[in-house]
């Protein structure tokens, strides 16, 4: 069960002042722990996990362990790649053999390191031997981007979730305009939740206006997304999350009405670079662990009065609504979102989670909290309530299913052939032309990647759907649209 959470948070303009990302997690920790009622929990953990962020600690759970008293704990870091309930079903996992207290924290700071560079100074991070090392590390199994996709310069994320913005937009049918405002009204709604959010990093979140206003708050990255649709990583932010056996909160005598049970952890970890899946705008890994979650926690889709889907790019969401089968009102988050509470690298999930206990604190029942690892390449689902259920704690990995339910599609070099346009975005490469960037299915019914620099047809690709275009690909990579 989760029995304390905290989140620390500081935007201090001289770098010299403010807490560097170890210290921040610390913090959260100690919040964590007066959350549950009894900060003395912290020393006794057994194991303390940490999301890999843009940090340089070799053990960064070391560093916070002796901060907390903690020193008999074992360390775990998840490098990039890893989901973030990964964390939550090790820490479920580790109890269950034996262990009475389990911490996992996160965060960054990044804003103090942009402070650093503006003021001509090194930013300073606490210095470990390199003989340190975690107790155990956790990676992923493959690569999340495609050679073709590294030589078309597509794989920065805004490009490639643009790409699966668009693809949902030819299957709903509607125009770019359309969908331009649509998008518009459907991300404000996640801006108003961060408005009455305490923890979210955006003081004055953007209004329907603003994002639509790609000239100025919101200039085109990829289109149709603008910077404001983005996951917003400068940040200060941490998250602390205080797992405990039931034994142990007996003993503490924490109320039950501070207790959060982790009903259940689903994941698909299959890895499929976006220019191989055979359809951009599916994620059937979803699908698989959103039905295994609710089989293993006993939890009926309508007690899910909490829901918080994991919000890189408004694509991400878009994707899980449709492979849940959920609307999309009301506004599927209690944070805000990645881009107005604050998108820390690798450990949104964490603060999510925070806010998510909270919610069901004031509100009772169930929650759903979801992950994301690389360009909806892995997929992570996690169940919680207020009350435990009959089976305990449930976890599953679906990833043989998932890679079972499509067949990857043949990626090629470009080459001297007709096809038809998969799907595409304008991506706006700071000091260079647009570019117009498209998966191409050629005749014969291989793929590949290619690109081009032609000014109208970038204006012609915002304007109207090139999705099913007929184009010719040249062997060096570029293309241009058939009559």
């Amino acid at each position: 069960m989760l029995v304390g959470a905290g989140v620390a948070s500081q935007r201090e303009e001289d770098p010299a002042r403010a807490l560097e990302p170890c210290a921040l997690m610390a913090e959260a920790l100690a919040r964590a722990g007066d959350d549950a009622g009894d900060r003395s929990l912290l020393a006794e953990a057994a194991l303390v996990a940490v999301p890999r962020g843009f940090w340089r600690y070799p053990d960064p759970g070391r560093l916070v362990a002796e901060a907390v008293g903690a020193k008999q704990a074992r360390t775990l870091v998840a490098e990039i790649g890893v989901l973030q309930t990964t964390l939550f079903a090790v820490a479920a996992r580790a109890i269950r053999e034996g262990a009475d207290v389990v911490l996992v924290t996160g965060g960054e700071a990044r804003y103090r390191a942009q402070r650093a560079r503006a003021a001509g100074l090194q930013e300073i991070l606490s210095e470990q031997p390199a003989s340190v090392v975690p107790d155990r590390v956790l990676r992923p199994a493959a690569e999340i981007v495609h050679p073709v996709e590294i030589a078309r310069r597509f794989v920065v994320p805004v490009a490639q979730y643009a790409a699966i913005e668009n693809a949902l937009r030819r299957e709903a049918g509607a125009s770019p305009d359309a969908h331009r405002r649509e998008l518009a009204r459907f991300w404000a709604g996640f801006a108003e939740v961060a408005r009455a959010n305490p923890h979210a990093w955006s003081r004055k979140p953007p209004d329907e206006g603003a994002l639509l206003d790609d000239a100025g708050r919101n200039p085109m990255l990829a289109f149709p997304y603008g910077r404001l649709h983005c996951s917003q990583w400068n940040v200060d932010q941490a998250a602390g999350l205080v797992f405990c056996s039931a034994e142990r909160a007996r003993r503490a005598r924490i109320p039950e009405s501070r207790q959060i049970h982790l009903r259940a952890v689903a994941e698909s970890n299959h890895m499929r670079p976006l220019v191989a899946r055979g359809s951009l705008a599916r994620s059937p890994g979803f699908v698989f662990a959103w039905r295994r979650a609710l089989a293993l926690s006993g939890v009926e889709p309508e007690a899910l009065g909490v829901r918080e889907l994991y919000s890189c790019f408004p694509s991400a969401v878009r994707v899980q609504l449709r492979e849940f089968g959920m609307p999309a009102e009301p506004t599927p988050s209690v944070t805000g979102g990645m881009a107005f509470a604050g998108g820390p690298l690798n450990n949104f999930v964490l603060q999510a989670a925070a806010r998510v206990r909270e919610r069901l604190r004031e509100r009772g029942g169930a929650a759903l909290l979801t992950a994301v690892s690389g360009m909806l390449t892995k997929q992570g689902v996690s169940l919680w309530s207020c009350e435990p259920g009959e089976a305990g704690f449930g976890y599953a990995d679906v990833s043989d299913e998932a890679e079972r339910a499509e067949a990857p599609r043949a990626v090629v070099d470009a080459a001297d052939a007709d096809g038809s346009i998969a799907g595409y975005t304008v991506v706006r490469d700071p000091g260079a032309p647009a570019r117009t960037v498209a998966v191409v299915d050629l005749e014969g019914g291989a793929r590949t990647l290619v690109d081009s620099a032609d000014p109208e047809l970038a204006r012609e690709a915002t304007r109207r759907d090139l999705a099913g275009a007929a184009v010719r690909v040249r062997a060096d990579g570029s293309f241009a649209l058939r009559s």
